[in-house]
């Protein structure tokens, strides 16, 4: 069974930056997009950012400007640069990738933690 390998969480200082990887660990085929949700306990996951199979990108409106999302979906690989971090970014980060065939995968988590 597929599964989505995250890296790069921790514990940063506001105004710092951290970077987040994630990547299949089989062969995804017809990747439709890649993306990055976060959650925190007891609320709904909500959609960070999100790049589809043509490199268009989405982003929520609490990280434009700061948060870049990246990926090759041949390599089956997504990152989120995450750059000027608020206290409010503190969240488990999720990797997610969709397939053309309707197949959802998640990673397990990576808890960014963001520091006064």
């Amino acid at each position: 069974q597929v599964q989505l390998v995250e890296s790069g969480g921790g514990l940063v200082q506001a105004g710092g930056s951290l970077r987040l990887s994630c990547a299949a660990s089989e062969r995804i085929f017809g990747i439709n997009s890649m993306g990055w949700y976060r959650q925190a306990p007891g609320k709904q996951r909500d959609l960070v950012a999100l790049i589809t199979s043509i490199g268009s990108t989405v982003y929520a409106d609490s990280v434009k400007g700061r948060f870049t999302i990246s990926g090759d979906k041949a390599k089956n690989t997504v990152y989120l640069e995450m750059n000027s971090l608020k206290l409010e970014d503190t969240d488990v980060y999720y990797c997610y990738m969709l397939s053309v065939f309707g197949d959802n995968y998640w990673g397990q988590g990576t808890q960014v933690t963001v520091s006064s």
